[in-house]
């Protein structure tokens, strides 16, 4: 059975004082806990979440990371460093790279190459705008944008590797995708890695990260194909984070 897993992406928020409180909350509630906990704070943060998870359970993640190794690539951060603090999982592809910062899917598929070489587990984001929505173009966008990650590094990857099915329309909106919705598209992601392994597409997560809230948490994760949540807004509260978290269980 696919063990659940609920990460909180804090995106460009967070103060050291801000941070201490929520990661305290965080990890003094995951013991009581039955799905997998992650956060993913800003960079500059990173060394504080690691000393404050320390021993918990809680494991760390990073907002993105670099396709290169290292070099002169100025602000860039790569895998081996996000090791270094204590990093599990990366975030690749959100739907604010690819939009605000313009993340193709081939970049978006080195930087998934380059974070599972490292030992870090690629965290592949995939997602339609409302536009591609209503032009009832969505399940070919996410077949475009992972197969663009399967072409490079083969079906097996996934194995070592979560997807995360972000709607771009119902992120920071909130305007969310119905269970049914959602489960439609995380059954279609799962189809479309299951023809070319069904092993691997039996075992792999597939998390939900369109506007989960504590008040629709446990309808969207009772779906077959939903496996947790890529938490935006919600996991800077920490009543509403460890909700979520506990509809997971």
């Amino acid at each position: 059975m696919r063990r659940k897993l609920v990460a909180g992406n804090w995106k460009m928020h967070g103060t050291l004082q801000k941070n201490a409180v929520l990661l305290s909350r965080i990890a003094a509630e995951a013991p009581r806990l039955n799905c997998e906990v992650a956060v993913c704070p800003p960079y500059p943060y990173l060394g504080q979440a690691q000393l404050a998870l320390a021993g918990s359970g809680v494991a760390l993640g990073a907002q993105s990371v670099s396709e290169h190794a290292s070099g002169a690539f100025t602000g860039e951060i790569s895998a081996a460093m996000l090791l270094e603090f204590g990093c599990h999982y990366a975030l690749v592809g959100h739907s604010e790279r690819r939009a605000l910062f313009g993340e193709t899917d081939y970049v978006v598929a080195a930087k998934f190459e380059a974070a599972q070489m490292a030992g870090l587990v690629p965290v592949l984001c995939v997602g339609e705008t409302l536009q591609e929505r209503e032009a009832g173009s969505t399940i070919s966008v996410i077949t475009r944008q992972l197969s663009a990650v399967l072409e490079r590094v083969g079906v097996q990857a996934l194995a070592k590797a979560v997807v995360a099915y972000e709607p771009v329309w119902a992120i920071g909106t909130g305007v969310t995708a119905s269970p049914a919705q959602a489960q439609d598209v995380h059954e279609a992601i799962r189809a479309q890695v299951a023809a070319l392994d069904i092993g691997v597409a039996s075992e792999l997560r597939i998390l939900y990260g369109g506007s989960v809230k504590p008040e629709n948490a446990k309808q969207l994760f009772g779906q077959r194909d939903i496996d947790g949540g890529l938490i935006g807004g919600a996991a800077l509260m920490a009543d509403d984070f460890l909700t979520i978290c506990l509809a997971a269980n």
